[in-house]
């Protein structure tokens, strides 16, 4: 079978490559060797986005210092975007749910916040949010989307009235 960087539980665009089963991906999990392997892939990849790992125990992000060029690749061509949901989907498959909230809060700052990956917007939205396993962080980085989405009425991804009174 096809080897997968960021294996999953579903089908991907490369159909020859099966999906994982819950049994293989316990024993990744077991697998200290795997999963250094795994920290070092996410880390890869992030470098060639732009962006660095800080904190491994956090998860912790920022730009690296060739994230201009990096993001200009990123903005160009969208099938990037499927490659980032594949890994964050596969953080949360692997148990590091508190690395997809730090990629996607990531993503939202540079996209709503700092605008420099306005092609990248609609991704992190529709898709990057909702990757997120933990429901309480997800709705905090709805939340977070929120308030730095503008035109504000036009924010469709959570209710405005509870948005409103979110604490």
């Amino acid at each position: 079978f096809p080897f997968r960087l960021f294996p999953l539980r579903e089908h991907g665009m490369n159909l020859r490559a099966r999906p994982l089963t819950c049994q293989e991906i316990q024993a990744f999990k077991k697998s200290k060797e795997v999963m250094q392997r795994f920290i070092r892939a996410y880390q890869l990849m992030l470098r060639f986005y732009g962006i660095i790992l800080i904190n491994e125990e956090t998860g912790e992000l920022k730009r690296a210092e060739n994230w201009s060029e990096r993001f200009q690749n990123l903005n160009r061509y969208s099938h990037n975007n499927l490659r980032i949901t594949r890994i964050l989907k596969c953080l949360g498959e692997m148990g590091y749910e508190h690395y997809q909230v730090h990629l996607v809060k990531f993503f939202l700052t540079e996209t709503l916040v700092k605008d420099t990956l306005p092609n990248v917007k609609r991704s992190a939205l529709d898709y990057f949010l909702f990757t997120v396993r933990s429901k309480r962080k997800r709705r905090e980085l709805v939340h977070y989307a929120w308030q730095h989405f503008r035109p504000r009425g036009s924010f469709v991804w959570g209710p405005h009235d509870k948005l409103l009174k979110y604490r």
